[in-house]
């Protein structure tokens, strides 16, 4: 176990920012409030309870992170701690999501206009 607290409930949007799922809290809780965020496969709202052994999805920048509770945590932890949180059954990523076409190397001035299209294009796909 990571922590002490270990078999208590605790909110989903304070778990997946503590776990590291997102970037702030407020974003979690954003991200239920809109949907993004299921447990057991029932959409839920920001402080709705989990405990260890639940599955919870959520779906951010096109992509669906599956985890199951491994451990409940209350603060924000470290990556290497975040990890032993959850077990991630997340899919692999696609090929699309790993591109960086859309990536410019440092110093390479400003796009021109028909770099800036291309990244437009690729912004909206």
């Amino acid at each position: 176990m990571a922590t002490n607290e270990g078999t208590e409930a605790v909110r989903v949007d304070s778990w997946i920012w503590s776990v590291r799922l997102t970037k702030t809290r407020a974003l979690a809780a954003a991200a239920c409030r809109a949907g993004h965020v299921r447990v057991n496969g029932e959409r839920v709202k920001p402080a709705q309870a989990i405990r260890p052994g639940d599955e919870v999805r959520v779906r951010q920048d096109g992509r669906e992170r599956i985890v199951v509770v491994k451990d409940t945590v209350r603060k924000r932890v470290g990556p290497p701690v975040a990890v032993q949180c959850y077990v991630d059954n997340s899919p692999p990523p696609t090929p699309e999501d790993t591109a960086t076409a859309g990536r410019r190397d440092r110093g390479a001035g400003r796009p021109t206009k028909r770099d800036r299209r291309e990244l437009e294009r690729l912004h909206h796909e």
